[in-house]
């Protein structure tokens, strides 16, 4: 039993004490473009001064002076349309019936559908 339980700790030991091997820091190659001039940052620097705001605060509140243009009743109705439209886009068929039913004027004829007579 002894030398079973011995065994069984070198094997332990050997398993915690090897090395993990990291890779090393890959360094970024790709030269960095600004889409800004540093005017253009001098200038945003100096509106959030001259309003008063921090971004970078800790109690910097975005929505502090939100105003919405919708009523809720407009809101929780694209709500309850896009929530249909997504339960029938990842339905069992992938959405295959939803797309079937949609009326797309101008749309391009597939293959095997019908075209009517014109």
């Amino acid at each position: 039993m002894n030398r079973y339980l011995a065994t069984s700790l070198v094997a332990l030991a050997a398993a915690i004490a090897s090395p993990a091997f990291a890779d090393d820091i890959t360094p970024e190659t790709t030269p960095f473009v600004s889409t800004a001039t540093r005017a253009d940052v001098q200038a945003q620097l100096g509106a959030f001064k001259q309003a008063g705001v921090n971004p970078w605060a800790q109690a910097y509140n975005p929505l502090a002076t939100f105003a919405s243009r919708q009523t809720r009743a407009q809101v929780t109705g694209e709500f309850l349309q896009s929530r249909d439209e997504v339960e029938a886009l990842t339905a069992e068929d992938s959405g295959s019936f939803h797309l079937s039913q949609r009326n797309l004027a101008g749309a391009p004829v597939l293959a095997g559908q019908p075209q009517a007579a014109q």
